[in-house]
């Protein structure tokens, strides 16, 4: 790539800077409802909002997994299969996107945040109302398919913040995404214990339906189209009038049509670029080993082999999970920004987003540590603290990972964000569903320490020499490979 500057049709004397003298990238337009000149308030307000829909795909997804045997009990079935419930969720969380990040990108991001959260709050109800593993697995479907804010999510980041603020605020992101499959067990297993399990679908459907209210009354478009036109407005400030025409929910934007070919091409397109898949298997199997894994085995682990109380389950297992993604995040984000900053004044405002994959180190360490101690905990249950302790380090490891995988990939291709996204997403939650369908019976039949130590080699070994080719070879596979086509 050439040292000369880049010609541009903006003038060096208008580009807009950042708090150090930099130029911001992107350069936002002038107009003030521009999601880029938000104030930094309210560009926070949203994100929570966003992230709070994140964590509620997967609260929802992970709120009855303290409660197997008592609802396997009621049902008639196994703990085993009482855990494929949860299974479809995670497989179908990775398809539903397909469907909703191309009516986002057409018709905003608002109706749809709004329309799947409804859709979530039916299933919700549905699931509790239940009376057969029929009809449970038929609500789940509808469970799977509503979290559009696990794709969304990171558009609506590239939406509103800058290159040099994208490391926490997908931190934030990804912390909450995680997070929500952590607090899920801890209240599944209060409401579980003293209400019954049904209360833990309908514990869901009460968090669904208030963020429903709010996102209705608080959250603002996030799709802005720049253009010639967007770039003469000259208005002071953001009004509220302005703000509160980003809360209608029908909107139209100039130049955007549907097509057939929107909904599954743009986002596997993406799986050429090794910038991006390879990423995204590293940073699947770690979320996968730190969050699924337990999720679909610590209920049938933990009574069986430690006595334990669905109770106990919910407490010990989301407890950990939760103490361990709020570490490894303040570790991710933090580290992401501060590495981004410092390469950008070294470079006078140019880096390379390779710059970011400096920070996983810590996370390559801590998740085989983490696996290895669960599985041979498990095996010889030495103590039931080291399981649960161990969870807790894979899961700190897993989401400095989940962090910098994710900024990483956006980074390299910011215009397809979305789809970017997804197919880290569908890459995430198909891996997560496959192996953590087999887990179980592959511990029972050839012991926990020996599957462990495997999903220990697989996931911090193999799937990690690619990231390490990508640190030093990153930038001249994109350079050689391109921008990708537009599908739009």
């Amino acid at each position: 790539m050439s040292d000369s500057p880049v010609k541009s049709d903006i003038k060096l004397d208008s580009l807009k800077l950042d708090t150090n003298g930099l130029p911001l990238i992107p350069q936002p337009s002038d107009d003030p409802a521009d999601p880029l000149n938000w104030p930094l308030k309210l560009k926070i307000f949203v994100l929570v909002q966003v992230s709070f829909l994140a964590a509620l795909g997967t609260m929802n997804a992970s709120v009855i997994n303290p409660a197997y045997v008592p609802m396997a009990k009621y049902m008639g079935i196994s703990t085993i299969v009482a855990s494929y419930q949860t299974s479809v969720v995670i497989a179908l969380n990775g398809f539903g996107p397909f469907i909703w990040n191309p009516l986002a990108n057409v018709y905003g991001r608002r109706p749809i945040y709004l329309f799947t959260t409804l859709l979530g709050f039916a299933a919700a109800l549905g699931s509790g109302f239940s009376r057969t593993f029929a009809n449970l697995l038929i609500a789940r479907v509808f469970t799977g398919l509503f979290p559009a804010a696990f794709s969304l999510g990171a558009a609506s980041v590239t939406d509103m913040f800058f290159v040099h603020q994208r490391g926490r605020a997908m931190g934030l992101f990804t912390v909450f995404l995680t997070t929500g499959s952590h607090v899920g067990p801890i209240l599944g297993g209060i409401a579980g214990q003293f209400l019954g399990w049904q209360w833990c679908f309908f514990l869901g459907a009460i968090v669904d339906g208030v963020m429903l209210l709010i996102i209705f009354l608080c959250l603002p478009e996030t799709l802005y189209i720049h253009d010639a036109r967007s770039s003469n407005q000259r208005h002071s400030r953001l009004t509220l009038s302005t703000y509160v025409r980003a809360l209608s929910v029908f909107r139209t934007f100039s130049g955007r049509s549907l097509h057939l070919r929107q909904f599954f091409l743009p986002s596997l397109r993406m799986a050429k670029y090794p910038s991006v898949l390879l990423p995204a298997v590293y940073y699947a199997l770690a979320y996968g080993f730190g969050t699924f894994l337990p999720a679909v085995t610590v209920s049938h682990v933990f009574s069986i082999h430690f006595g334990f109380s669905t109770l106990v389950i919910g407490l010990a297992y989301g407890g950990a999970l939760t103490v361990g993604g709020l570490v490894g995040e303040l570790g991710g984000g933090m580290v992401i920004d501060y590495i981004t900053k410092r390469e950008r004044q070294k470079h006078g405002g140019n880096d390379e987003p390779e710059v970011r994959l400096r920070a996983i180190w810590t996370g390559e360490i801590l998740v085989p540590v983490g696996l290895l101690l669960y599985g041979f905990g498990l095996q010889y249950r030495v103590n039931y603290m080291l399981p649960i302790v161990a969870i807790g380090i894979t899961m700190a490891g897993a989401q400095i990972i989940a962090t910098v995988t994710y900024v990483y990939a956006i980074e390299c291709y910011p215009q397809e964000s979305g789809d970017t996204s997804q197919l880290i997403n569908v890459i995430r939650q198909e891996l997560g569903f496959a192996f953590a369908f087999y887990a179980i019976r592959l511990g029972d039949r050839i012991g926990y320490q020996f599957t462990y130590l495997i999903f220990s080699i697989v996931g911090s070994v193999v799937v990690f020499v690619p990231i390490v080719w990508l640190m030093f070879h990153g930038k001249a596979i994109r350079e050689r490979l391109g921008a990708p086509d537009s599908l739009d």
